[in-house]
């Protein structure tokens, strides 16, 4: 799991241990399912079963692989449109490549992020390069939804390409975790991800005994996914692991540790750490459509069949 890492953590900028305040508490603790997706690459559905209002902003988000393709193995999806929220795909292992009807679009590899705001709608497809499906090899990443307010879900489509360069790394005090925040602020320290919906994503690497305090607005929600290794969150200290979503309380701060002794097949905890500004308006979501009424969805189908999202560009 190569991300972004750094020889020496603790030339970083730190991330402040808070004192005092309100620890955040386990409110739910879930194991995603693992289902297909796409042309049939495997994902685990991380939000499964968790109540919707609790993931707000949030509405879906997809654990893709970890997975070692065999030649020919490696699939992408179809081109296919998107309307009324954001989508942000964090490749963490492997290669992916991104095209959109607006000309959008590049390659991702380990450590980068494409942010595609959807808006008023767009069609895009995303798929490992020819050279990838020919040799195979490791695949591992993330893709997120971030719902979209009334007021912006019209907007003209956008896409960010945030390579692992402008990420913005920080560690804990004592140098046992290392912070990749990607969008949002963290104890002052923003990242490159600009966003309609006020949001914070980070990626943390937590090293075997170490553990993670993080200052967190008291206005956003707060969700820890552990992508591998074993460990506790929350004020309790839940015990939780690869595959497991933990959905946090109030308060204004979350704890994350990792357990003294790991898998060598995961040397460390590897958790993503969300939270945002819930939009409490009304959802309806229905495939790659996410409005706020049935009648809005009905729109979008109909403006998608008469192809009013756009087109897909020649030679695609």
């Amino acid at each position: 799991m190569p991300a972004v890492t750094v020889d020496n953590l603790l030339s970083l900028p730190r991330i402040t241990r808070p004192e005092g305040g309100l620890a955040r508490p386990v409110v739910s603790l879930t194991t995603a399912p693992r289902g297909f997706e796409g042309e049939g690459f495997p994902v685990r559905r991380a939000f499964a079963g968790v109540d919707p209002q609790q993931l707000d902003p949030f509405v879906h988000m997809d654990e893709m692989g970890e997975v070692e393709y065999a030649p020919g193995e490696p699939k992408g999806t179809p081109w296919h449109p998107h309307r009324g929220f954001e989508t942000v795909t964090y490749m963490i292992d492997g290669i992916f490549e991104h095209h959109d009807s607006t000309g959008g679009g590049g390659v991702i590899t380990d450590g980068d992020t494409q942010w595609m705001t959807a808006g008023a709608g767009i069609l895009h497809i995303e798929a490992p390069p020819e050279a990838v499906v020919v040799r195979g090899g490791l695949f591992h990443g993330l893709q997120l939804w971030v719902n979209l307010p009334a007021s912006d879900k019209w907007v003209p489509p956008r896409y960010q390409d945030i390579g692992r360069d402008k990420v913005t790394l920080a560690s804990s005090p004592d140098g046992g975790a290392l912070v990749r925040v990607i969008a949002g602020d963290v104890a002052g320290h923003a990242g490159p991800g600009a966003t309609h919906t006020p949001i914070a994503m980070l990626h943390a690497t937590v090293s075997p005994g170490a553990e993670l305090v993080l200052p967190w607005r008291p206005d956003f929600n707060a969700l820890v996914y552990a992508l591998s290794g074993r460990g506790a969150v929350g004020e309790e200290r839940r015990p939780f692991a690869a595959g497991q979503l933990a959905v946090l309380g109030a308060g204004d701060t979350v704890t994350v540790r990792a357990d003294e002794t790991q898998e060598s097949r995961s040397p460390n905890l590897e958790v993503i750490v969300l939270g945002g500004r819930p939009i409490n308006e009304p959802v309806a979501w229905y495939g790659p459509f996410v409005m706020n009424t049935d009648d809005e969805i009905r729109q979008a189908m109909a403006d998608f069949q008469a192809g009013r999202m756009g087109r897909i560009p020649a030679g695609s």
